[in-house]
């Protein structure tokens, strides 16, 4: 395994543990190091005005400081005293696993690191977003029991072939984005193919619309009231830049409700508008009524179409609590119901998200179909029907039956056998020598070998991925485009070890560096950095140095005349290194 795994982390099915990458640790070099620093020191300083209550204590809880990257392992410890655990990833990963690793109370942490140039914000996933922005939160019980309600819904949302074009684009983006000396021309090609994707006019699908709302409160949601909201979302806890800008009233603050679901947003842009929530209960309150209208729970035709526009892996359950798991590909339907559902490719039988033994992909990997509904002229639905009411309409073992269904379908077979729930309804019924009509249309024909005929009144949910997770291998995620490493110059290595010699002096493993003479370095090769004279700056006025404080603003100066848009940045480290308020 590239992770160390405990209790919670055991229960993960092999399709989420294929996302679990090592974080590598060692990786993080005294730049990273000092950007998380500086992120956290600032966000330490606003947040503790602006965020939820939960915050602060939260960062303890979870075990996160402000001096250094978290490790996974150190948090896993923690986080299993509250019932979580943390995993790393290689960035953005597709939205039903994110979901669904919720759902198994785990954080995802896209180990990776902003670079110094976006230490305000960045559109990819990293460590700062999801360290210091998810963790903290999810130390408060109920927030962290809607982060797992969320999950466990949010798996289920049916997507469509749309959201994945949407998510390769948008993952492609962040990363391009991320990685150093990307061509500008080749940034403004992948945002223009977002853009594209989300002006085309295409009928939103449960997971868009879900993630509508994850976005608008795990990511970027406000609490208490529009005249005076705190910050929870993690998006915002981990940006500089948009947790001081939403506090503005340039940013439109409206009272959280499911309204939400349908408010899109872009991933590339500060958020015009941000949701307040009253309290975290109803968060859960909304997300309820959403998945109420879910094909989760609402089932019916409506529900096996979403699934057929989906050309993926779902799950349709009957009445009878006989659950169908493949691609759906075809549905003939009367008066509003769905009266035949087919399959294509490897399909599955579960019963309480348990494979049916015998009814696994290898027994129907051409695919599956049967009729569902009442018989016609007959008001008792046959899973209703009592052993003499079965044995009445000459539904029983050895003999040859001819089943007319509502809508024209027409079954006529021998019956072999029929499968029963617990309850002692049957599920199943097994025959020879049949043949399965639509009007004119043969959809089965005796040549074909043993026909098994789902029973069913009615489909009660229909939802993404599979009943019974062992019945299909989908340990395939091949992603479009995975995060770029680039070869570092002698020039950063060495500006690298410079950060490494300050973070020791401080940290005292190494006080026998010439603080001074880092400076010159600084001065000499690298006039554009800022933060390490920064940090310098911080070890100057700690050891009351005033006249080295004193140059090194000298040259903080000079940086900011050459890089205006970064004097911002340092004014706020100055002003924090001399344990100031920062204004933002």
């Amino acid at each position: 395994m590239s992770y160390e795994s405990n209790p919670i982390l055991d229960r993960l099915p092999r399709h989420l543990r294929q996302y679990i990458k090592p974080q590598n640790y060692e990786e993080y070099t005294p730049v990273d190091q000092a950007v998380w620093r500086y992120v956290m020191r600032k966000n330490v300083d606003y947040l503790s005005r602006v965020a939820h209550p939960s915050y602060l204590p939260g960062l303890k809880k979870t075990g996160i400081t402000e001096d250094h990257i978290p490790n996974m392992y150190g948090m896993n410890r923690i986080l299993k005293e509250i019932g979580w655990a943390a995993v790393a990833v290689d960035g953005f990963i597709p939205p039903a696993a994110f979901m669904e690793f919720q759902a198994y109370n785990v954080l995802v942490i896209a180990s990776d690191i902003r670079q110094l140039d976006h230490i305000e914000y960045t559109p990819a996933p990293d460590i700062i977003h999801e360290g210091a922005g998810h963790a903290p939160i999810i130390a408060n019980p109920e927030y962290a029991e809607y982060l797992r309600r969320f999950g466990e819904i949010g798996c289920k949302a049916i997507s469509s072939a749309h959201d994945y074009e949407v998510y390769e684009a948008v993952r492609h983006l962040s990363i391009i984005k991320e990685a150093p000396g990307t061509d500008p021309a080749e940034i403004e090609k992948a945002e223009a193919r977002i853009d594209a994707l989300q002006t085309r006019e295409v009928a939103p699908s449960e997971m868009s619309l879900i993630r509508n709302l994850h976005w608008w409160t795990v990511e970027y949601g406000l609490i208490g009231t529009p005249e005076d909201p705190k910050i929870y979302g993690a998006g915002l806890l981990s940006s500089i830049g948009e947790s001081s800008w939403c506090m503005t009233d340039k940013v439109k603050k409206i009272p959280y409700s499911i309204e939400a679901v349908r408010t899109s947003f872009d991933i590339t842009k500060p958020q015009p508008q941000l949701f307040v929530t009253p309290d975290f209960a109803f968060l859960s309150q909304v997300l309820e009524e959403f998945a109420g209208t879910m094909a989760l729970r609402r089932g019916g035709l409506d529900g096996i179409e979403k699934l057929i526009r989906s050309n993926a892996l779902g799950t349709a359950e009957l009445s009878t609590g006989l659950q169908i798991s493949g691609t759906f590909s075809e549905v003939i339907a009367h008066d509003g119901k769905p009266v035949y559902i087919k399959t294509a490719g490897p399909t599955a039988l579960a019963y309480r998200e348990k494979e049916l033994i015998g009814h696994s992909t290898a027994h129907h990997k051409d695919g599956f179909g049967s009729p569902i509904g009442k018989l016609k002229g007959i008001n008792l639905a046959i899973e209703d029907m009592s052993p003499r009411d079965l044995k009445a309409y000459n539904i029983y073992e050895g003999e040859r039956v001819r089943l007319e269904f509502e809508g024209q379908v027409v079954l006529e077979g021998d019956i072999v056998t029929g499968t029963r729930n617990l309850q002692g309804e049957i599920i199943l019924i097994t025959f020879e020598n049949c043949l399965v009509t639509h009007k004119d249309t043969v959809l089965y024909e005796p040549e074909w070998g043993l026909y098994h005929m789902a029973v069913g009144e009615k489909v009660v949910s229909a939802f993404n991925g599979p009943a019974d997770n062992a019945s299909f291998d989908r340990v395939t995620h091949i992603p479009g485009s995975t995060t770029i490493k680039v070869k570092k110059s002698p020039e950063q290595q060495r500006l690298e070890r410079l950060y490494g010699q300050v973070r020791e002096f401080r940290e005292g493993t190494n006080t026998t560096i010439s603080r001074n003479k880092v400076l010159r370095e600084i001065k000499n090769h690298y006039p554009e950095d800022w933060l390490l004279s920064v940090e310098l700056y911080e070890l100057a006025k700690g050891r009351k140095d005033a006249s080295f404080a004193e140059e090194i603003l000298e040259h903080l100066e000079d940086v900011k005349g050459r890089r205006p848009e970064i004097g911002h940045l340092i004014d706020d480290g100055v002003a924090l290194a001399r344990g100031e308020t920062v204004t933002y």
